[in-house]
Formats: structure tokens, sequence, C-alpha cells
């Protein structure tokens, strides 16, 4: 081959080079963006299915935010996308949910919406290294479990009770209180914590009530309550079941004060309680939508794609997503042992208000407001401010047979509980209180840890 055809032979094979180069850039492009999986889970069916897609909805429009916005990781454009699952707010499917998260190789999840589906899966999330923020569980359990995967974006039960219990003495002039819970990790908890405000700023419970829920009749425990005339009448539940209670309190006549939580907090418990609704009182953590920076505008873009307005925790739920955006933009990693530093150690600006974490996973300094439903809406009363919940006294691991890292097993110890509690009989609930306490000590043992 002379030096021509040697020359025209190697052009040739540098045109094929150029070819396939050129191809898989193409095929590169063709591809698309890395999608980045986030789970999220709430109760999408049942009484409660309005709050759990509300927050669904908040994760939804911050998600659709970020890939309208843009963004790399590597070098390689990304989108996000959402697995959303329903967990019925019922503990033993949520654990079934968390394991079904974990197959959906998502990078994070955000939930769950209730404390009683948030703390069983956070043994799940924890023993698979998944990240978990919750938009709404308030119960400080979920975050004294030692759990590094766990975080909040909201304040918890320990200051919303400190709150409720000290307002009811000092600001209703309460010397009396009974309190209702709906025997739920969120309702109990809370309840727990108002009782113990409330005797601390020297007042007196002077009943302590139980129900579920899934009750809308409360006229056998609301003529026990009546009996004992108290100044105000505390329930520690949702809405649901609120709405219900305040008509039977107006129809018994009972001349008392009502209190609720969080859960009580909404549009939804104004329409269930009808005429009842005027006078009742609630707390919300976090200050009004309307006072939140940016707040007005996120409720006028979150109307405007759901044609719905805000229900409770959507805003929380909006700033979990952009805070685990965020984290994983300083990351520059999708790789949850990368990502998990610096969601530990950010300082962000939410809608909700300023973002920073302990080493627990509580959000810093959380603000709780009261409401006061006047005409037609919940009115802001006054909002306080303060510390995260101390930590209690950490308890050795146990040295017994190996904890629960399955939903299987999880929720074998759930069933027990949930069965016993179902009847009021007193021995039913030592059964039941026997069956939570034999799985909160197989929760203590330590996680895997990354």
């Amino acid at each position: 081959m002379n030096l021509p055809q040697k020359t025209l032979a190697l052009a040739i094979a540098a045109a094929f080079v150029v070819s396939a180069c050129g191809d898989k850039a193409e095929d590169a492009a063709a591809a698309g963006p890395v999608v980045i999986k986030i789970g999220h889970s709430a109760p999408l069916t049942g009484p409660q299915a309005h709050l759990g897609k509300d927050n669904e909805s908040g994760v939804l429009l911050a998600i659709d935010e970020a890939n309208a916005a843009g963004m790399e990781i590597g070098g390689k454009k990304v989108r996000f996308e959402l697995v959303s699952e329903d967990d019925q707010a019922d503990p033993r499917q949520a654990t079934m949910v968390a394991q079904k998260l974990l197959d959906s190789h998502v990078v994070a999840v955000i939930g769950h919406m209730n404390s009683g589906t948030t703390i069983p899966a956070s043994r799940v999330y924890a023993d698979a290294g998944m990240l978990q923020i919750s938009p709404s569980a308030t119960n400080p359990k979920y975050t004294q479990q030692g759990y590094r995967t766990a975080f909040r974006v909201m304040a918890n039960d320990v200051q919303q009770g400190s709150v409720l219990g000290g307002y009811a003495v000092r600001d209703l002039k309460a010397k009396t209180v009974a309190i209702i819970d709906d025997r739920t990790a969120y309702g109990q908890g809370l309840a727990d914590e108002v009782q113990k405000a409330v005797e601390a700023a020297g007042g007196k419970v002077v009943v302590r009530e139980y129900t579920n829920d899934k009750a809308t009749d409360f006229t056998s425990i609301l003529t026990r309550v009546k009996s004992r005339s108290p100044d105000v009448l505390f329930f520690g539940g949702m809405d649901a079941q609120a709405g219900p209670m305040a008509r039977q309190i107006k129809s018994l006549g009972i001349q008392t004060a009502f209190l609720l939580g969080d859960g009580g907090c909404t549009t939804e418990f104004a329409r269930l309680a009808g005429e009842a609704a005027p006078g009742s009182y609630c707390s919300l953590p976090g200050v009004p939508v309307d006072k939140m920076a940016g707040g007005t505008d996120f409720r006028n873009r979150f109307k405007a794609k759901f044609s719905a307005d805000i229900q409770l925790y959507a805003p929380y739920a909006y700033d979990a997503v952009r805070v685990l955006v965020q984290a994983i933009k300083q990351a520059d990693s999708t790789d949850t042992k990368r990502i998990q530093p610096e969601l530990a150690k950010i300082q962000f600006q939410g809608i909700s208000g300023p973002i920073s974490f302990d080493h627990r996973g509580d959000l810093q300094n959380g603000a709780i407001t009261l409401y006061r439903f006047g005409e037609g809406r919940w009115d802001a009363v006054t909002t306080v401010t303060g510390e995260s919940a101390p930590a209690p006294a950490p308890a050795p691991a146990p040295e017994a047979s190996p904890a629960p890292s399955t939903a299987k097993d999880v929720g074998a110890s759930l069933d027990k509980a949930t069965d016993a509690m179902a009847n009021p009989k007193a021995d039913n609930k030592s059964m039941a209180m026997d069956a939570v306490k034999g799985m909160e000590d197989k929760a203590k043992a330590p996680a895997q840890k990354f």
C-alpha cells in the first residue's frame, strides 16, 4: 500500500472514531438526566386522607419546583421523582410500606405523617441506612431512639404539650382539666405532656379518659367528664374525632373550654364541629402560614397547582423536601452516607422558618402557635418559641434476642398492643402496655450505623 492509500485509510478510520463518539454522546443525551427518587408515606385513604394528601401535595410541589430550577450532581443533570405510598395511618401497614419504599430505591423518605406510623417505620429505615424526614410526627420518642437517619422539621410534643398545658392554667385560668386521648402514639403522647404541664403550672387533672382513632360517639366518655365539671377539656387526637366530640360537648351542655393539639387545628375540624367550633382552641407547631417568610406566595402557588387550600402540614412537607435537596446538593452525591452529614449540619431558611437540627435530629428552637376559632376560621392568639426537647437518660442496649429489623417483626409486636388496646378493660390495658414495652425494649437495640 502506497503512502496516499495509507493516509486515506487513516482518515477513514478517524472518521469512524469521530462518528462512534458522536453516537455515544447522542445516546447519553437521549438517556436524559439521572433520576433521584424521593419517597413519601402518609394516610392517603380513610378518615385522615385529607391530611395525608395535603402532605403529599407539599412534597410534589417542592419536587416540581426543584426540577424546574434544574440541578446537577457530579456534573450530571438530575431529575427528582416522587414515590408515594399509603400507610393508612396504621402502624403495621407503615412497616410494610417502609420496606416497599426501600425496595423502590428511594434516596430518602419524607414521612410518615402520624407519630404512630413514623416510629415503627423509623427502625426499618435506620437498619437500612435510609434517611427519613418527618414533616409532622411530633412524638419525642421518634428522635430519642438514637437513629442518625431520623429528622423532623417541626417542634415536638414536649414543646407543644408544655405550651398547651401552661396556656390552659395561666391564660384560660383553668383550675381543673379533663383529658381525653385516642391512644395513638401521637394523641396519648401529647396528652401525657399536657398533663405534666398542667400539673407543673398548678392545675389539677380531674379525669383522664381514652378512646380510639376510629370512634365518633363519645357520649359515655363525655358524660363521665361532665360529672367532674372541668374548666378545660383537652383532646389528644385528630380532627376526625375532635369535630364530632365538639358537637357532643355542646349537645350535652358541658360548660368547658375545648383545647386541641395540631391534629385538630384544621378546617376539617370546623366543618365536622359545625356550630360547636367557635370558642375552641388549638396549637400548631410553627407560625401561621401568613406570617411565614413567603407563606402567602406559597399558599397561592399551592392553591393554583392543586385547586385546594392548605389543610395543615403541607408547608412542612414542602420544606422537608427542600432541605433534603439542599443536602444532596451540598454532598454532590446521592449516597446516603454522604448526604446524612450534610443534613445533620444544615442551616436552611425554609418557608416555615429557619431549619437546623440538634444532635437527635429535632428542629432547633421550634415555634408553637396557639389559635382560637372565631368567625369561621382559626385566628392566631400567640406564638411561643423555645428550645428543643431534653433528651432522656440513655438506656443500655439489652443483651436479649436480636431486635426486629423487618416490617414483619415490628408489626407482630404492634399487633399485640393494638389488639389489647381495643378492649378498655384494665387487664387488657396492662397487656397492651406489656406488649408496647416489649416492642420498645427491642427497639432500643442499636440499629445498623453507617
